[in-house]
């Protein structure tokens, strides 16, 4: 028990950031999503550039990034007639935060356990 007196104690998060966090989750639940979070993470594209290095339709695409975009962990700039999207500094640390779910950085992924 953690000695707490009510259900208003610090000791998870409050009910909005597990409801936003579940949100994210979800997101991130689907592979396509995260295949262009990860393309994002390497640099900026446009949606053809998206469609050339994955299997996903341009529409596809799109509701993907919109998807994305409403979680905060991309956004778009218009560069002539194309929007070229990016991953957001919040976007960065998710990527951070799944990598080190996967075994990939971090201090210990390196060393041998044992």
């Amino acid at each position: 028990m953690c000695g707490c007196s009510s259900k208003k104690c610090n000791c998870c998060c409050s009910k909005s950031e597990l409801r936003q966090l579940s949100q994210n989750l979800n997101i991130l639940s689907v592979k396509s999503r995260l295949d262009i979070l990860f393309l994002l993470s390497a640099k900026p594209h446009c949606v053809a550039d998206l469609e050339s290095h994955t299997d996903l339709s341009q529409s596809l695409i799109s509701h993907h990034l919109a998807d994305l975009g409403k979680t905060g962990l991309v956004c778009g700039r218009r560069k002539g007639k194309f929007v070229e999207y990016e991953i957001t500094q919040k976007g960065k640390k998710t990527i951070e935060a799944l990598t080190l779910m996967i075994g990939k950085g971090g201090e210990d992924s390196g060393r041998k356990k044992g």
